[in-house]
């Protein structure tokens, strides 16, 4: 009984590992696609029905078309985007994907600045593509950044 009970372990830990590792390689396969700066690997991570928003600016994307779309506008804004894996927690076919975002404002605001902001993407799975997509990002930090909001420093306003 211990015997099996030993085999039983080995199994559901090997399994367990199986499933961390597809989830580790869908958020670096995501990564990779929107580093690659080719709308042609970005597509194929996403179903060919996928919902994509990026909710900070109400970009709504559906399907691998608008998608497409959708990313070539990002390369042609941002062309030295960067995208930089922080972190990725994926189960039972949902998750999160937390990243830095880079790059230099060529085509958001055409300024030429750089910036960076962390954000995330609240994903679900079909199969090992991503069929549902959300990301969050701050877009204030980014406009503090190239110049078209105020800084935080502390201003003296008694003047």
């Amino acid at each position: 009984m211990k015997k099996a009970s030993v085999i039983a372990s080995i199994v559901v830990g090997a399994a367990l590992a199986a499933v961390g590792q597809k989830n580790q390689r869908v958020a670096a396969d995501f990564i990779a696609a929107w580093n690659s700066h080719d709308v042609e690997k970005v597509v194929p991570v996403f179903t060919n029905d996928v919902f994509y928003e990026d909710v900070t600016f109400g970009a709504v994307n559906r399907g691998s078309a608008e998608l497409r779309t959708f990313a070539a506008s990002i390369f042609e804004a941002v062309p030295d985007v960067k995208f930089e894996l922080v972190s990725s927690s994926i189960n039972g076919g949902h998750g999160t994907i937390e990243w830095v975002f880079t790059g230099t404002d060529q085509g958001l605001y055409k300024t030429g600045k750089r910036f960076s902001v962390r954000g995330v993407s609240v994903i679900d799975l079909r199969g090992e593509k991503i069929s549902h997509n959300l990301d969050f990002y701050d877009v204030a930090s980014i406009m503090r950044q190239i110049g078209l909001l105020p800084s935080h420093e502390k201003r003296d306003t008694a003047k």
